[in-house]
């Protein structure tokens, strides 16, 4: 028997966050022997933290990971059902999952890789120009956590202006995603905020 919709949203959204929860930079580093990331560098389970402690291949692999987690929970969605609404809800949960895993603890990263598999699967041309804005002011600032912020900034607006019915949940993953990088908007604003290519102990990126 066919479950109402509301029903089946919710089981689609449950099964978002649990993918969402799989934390890749902590199963990456488990895999290649490694120290958690949650204890090593910035502490924080992200990409330029596996990074800082593994090196290139498994930082790669954990990018790669965390993309993965926004697009496939939203690809099934859209298998199962047509509702860019629910597409985009689903995808807010895979989200949610990246920043607190059930599975670890409820300690994840930033979420700025699982955010755009999301938005990029939801509607590539959109996740395209997110993508060119944080590239563009990468390329002028050299500050990662800057470009994350000032790109989820605008993702709303570009959203409203092109998709508008994925605005509310789109917008409430950029509030979670900027709040996130809280500590990093602190040093923006005492201009203590690393740069690209710099080392640092702490982590200006997802």
């Amino acid at each position: 028997m066919e479950l109402p919709l509301t029903l089946s949203s919710i089981g689609l959204c449950i099964f978002a966050y649990l993918v969402g929860s799989v934390s890749t930079a902590i199963l990456v580093c488990r895999v290649f022997a490694y120290p958690d990331p949650r204890s090593e560098g910035s502490n924080n389970p992200g990409t330029t933290n596996v990074l800082r402690i593994a090196g290139k291949v498994p930082a790669l692999l954990t990018l790669a990971g965390d993309i993965a987690k926004g697009v496939i929970p939203v690809l099934i969605g859209r298998w199962l059902l047509k509702d860019d609404y629910i597409l985009a809800m689903m995808g807010f949960c895979a989200f949610l999952g990246h920043l607190f895993p059930i599975f670890f603890n409820f300690e994840g990263g930033k979420g700025v890789a699982t955010a755009l598999g999301v938005i990029t699967t939801l509607a590539w041309p959109i996740g395209l120009a997110v993508m060119l804005i944080w590239l563009i002011v990468a390329v002028l600032s050299r500050i990662s956590s800057l470009s994350a912020l000032i790109s989820w900034a605008l993702a709303p607006l570009i959203v409203h202006l092109y998709m508008e019915q994925i605005f509310y949940p789109i917008l409430a993953m950029s509030v979670f995603l900027i709040f996130r990088h809280h500590e990093n908007i602190k040093k923006l604003v005492t201009g203590t905020e690393s740069r690209i290519g710099a080392k640092s102990s702490q982590e200006s990126t997802p």
